[in-house]
């Protein structure tokens, strides 16, 4: 019965983000994007942050509202930075059961523009595109949207072994958590070792 089900949840695990939020769509509005002001430049403490995401990291998530709610994953991630530009690319793969796909993330600062990027394969396809966003002490808020959806992915750092990762989506008034992540770091053998398993 599980195997059936899987691959009517996911068709994928890609399909983890759309189905959180195309479940919160009917009442989601067309809001504008969430505004964060980013400056001209980045600053040398948004370097400092995204520079503290590289290396490997593993752990579970859980889709937290919408009409998959309490669906659990394990994703593994590698953080990999430019030393010529401010950003980060997360590359690897979250699991459902037996089901596998490759998830990813791209953001880097792009001058004038603020941060941009995508989330998935961006609005284009079956994810999500990164519009703009800051960084704050040990934390850095990223605004998404596909289509007349706005949303935002926050990722913390409580200390140099934990990220947690929130992406919320807008309904009316109020940013609704849809997708939780905590992941914890790990050497990148043992993130090789989990994959092929």
């Amino acid at each position: 019965m599980v195997r059936q089900q899987s691959p009517v949840l996911f068709s994928g695990i890609s399909m983890i983000v759309r189905m959180a939020l195309s479940a919160l769509l009917p009442v989601a509005t067309a809001a504008a994007i969430l505004s964060s002001p980013s400056e001209a430049h980045a600053s040398e403490p948004d370097r400092k942050f995204f520079n503290k995401v590289e290396g490997a990291w593993s752990g579970p998530g859980e889709i937290v509202a919408g009409k998959y709610k309490g669906t659990r994953f394990t994703c593994n991630f590698t953080g990999i930075t430019d030393k010529q530009k401010v950003g980060v690319s997360l590359d690897g793969g979250c699991r459902v059961g037996l089901f596998t796909q490759k998830m990813s993330a791209i953001v880097e600062h792009a001058g004038r523009k603020g941060y941009r990027g995508t989330f998935m394969d961006g609005a284009v396809g079956e994810g999500l595109d990164v519009v703009g966003g800051s960084v704050k002490g040990h934390k850095v808020t990223l605004n998404l949207t596909r289509n007349q959806l706005n949303g935002a992915m926050l990722a913390s750092l409580p200390d140099d072994d934990t990220l947690h990762v929130t992406v919320s989506v807008r309904v009316d008034q109020q940013m609704v958590p849809v997708i939780g992540m905590n992941l914890k770091r790990v050497s990148a053998s043992s993130i090789g070792a989990i994959a092929g398993k």
